[in-house]
């Protein structure tokens, strides 16, 4: 699979992009002999069968690939691919793939997470984990709600949300994944849909080709909890007059007859073109330095979904934490040697007590 980061033949963290001979793998060779078992109709089935599909893309030995989850429906990935992976504890699948993939370079490490899971207990892993630039791709599950847990509300759930926690309606008011990860500097943001398997498909390539922290956050349905929170998305008479969707370089434009205009105090806003004219229509720029704009493209469906956002938002490089790691590493010992562990201890402002 070709990346657009550079011609040296590998992925980032140095994956070889030419399969070995004994890897040429299909679909089939991803998918493990565990029994899959999500509610009927989850779109957990959706995501899982597009990302088993796209693995062999990535042209990397299945013992290469490892794929860490949290705690949550979406976090039965690990279970379900055949490859190394690990059922981890609620909101830390960051932090633990930040260690593996800072003292594994070769790897190709996903995490798997969802709206609870990664926002509510795990958000301050997640932020630093994006912060930091590791070299992981986080799949952020959004069904806006608890569904493991039986429907309580979560941390991306509307205000006013009916739920077993909220009865009254929640008071809380909704994250925007895409926003908080801009805000957090990652370098690749992106949103998808589970059930289009094309589009999803193409944002995992992309996050795949990207050095550095990627993150994606996917619209996926909970027919028990949550049924047809993203109705009006998938619905065939309404969505394209709702999805606008990202493609670097070409303009931002919703159907036949609307286009994303700057606004007065840089705010994005929907207009008909006709009455602007083509020349005030945006073109997306997703390697834009300053996240300024791809944040005002995340603001447009807050807190309604009447102008949606698809694709990616940014894609920016910068060092990579690990990199950076590996970089100090070595310099500390080309110029210092091997370290001596009980000096280091003994080492600095240390006291004997009698």
């Amino acid at each position: 699979m070709a990346s657009d980061n550079g011609s040296n033949g590998q992925l980032p963290g140095g994956l070889d992009l030419v399969p070995r001979s004994d890897a040429q793998y299909k679909m089939k060779d991803f998918k493990s002999d565990q029994e899959v078992r999500w509610c009927p109709g989850c779109g957990d089935y959706a995501i899982l069968a597009a990302f088993q599909g796209f693995l062999p893309e990535l042209g990397v030995p299945k013992e290469n690939i490892v794929i860490i989850s949290g705690i949550g429906c979406s976090s039965r990935f690990p279970y379900y691919l055949s490859t190394y992976g690990m059922h981890s504890i609620h909101g830390r699948a960051p932090a633990i793939a930040t260690g593996l993939a800072s003292s594994r370079p070769d790897l190709s490490v996903w995490v798997i997470t969802g709206d609870g899971d990664g926002l509510s207990i795990g958000g301050n892993h997640l932020i630093h984990a994006l912060r930091r630039n590791v070299n992981i791709n986080v799949l952020l599950f959004n069904n806006r709600i608890y569904g493991l847990t039986k429907g309580q509300y979560s941390p991306t759930s509307e205000s006013g949300m009916v739920t077993k926690s909220s009865p009254m309606g929640s008071v809380d008011s909704p994250f925007n994944p895409v926003s908080l990860a801009l805000g957090a500097e990652a370098g690749f943001v992106a949103r998808t849909v589970d059930s289009d398997r094309k589009h999803l498909t193409s944002v995992l390539r992309s996050a795949a080709d990207h050095p550095g922290a990627s993150f994606v956050e996917i619209y996926q349905n909970c027919p028990i909890f949550n049924d047809d929170a993203f109705g009006p998305l998938k619905d065939s008479d309404e969505r394209d007059t709702r999805l606008l969707r990202l493609e670097h370089g070409q303009p931002l434009r919703i159907g036949d007859d609307r286009g994303v205009v700057l606004g007065e105090y840089g705010d994005l806003n929907v207009a008909d073109v006709a009455e602007v004219g083509e020349e005030r229509v945006l073109r997306h720029d997703a390697h834009r330095e300053d996240s300024g704009y791809a944040f005002a493209l995340s603001r447009m469906d807050y807190p309604e979904f009447a102008h949606v956002p698809i694709g990616v938002f940014r894609d920016v490089q910068r060092d990579t934490y690990d990199g950076m790691m590996t970089e100090q590493l070595s310099t500390a010992r080309s110029s210092q040697g091997e370290g001596d562990l009980a000096a280091l201890l003994a080492s600095g402002d240390t006291w004997t007590v009698d």
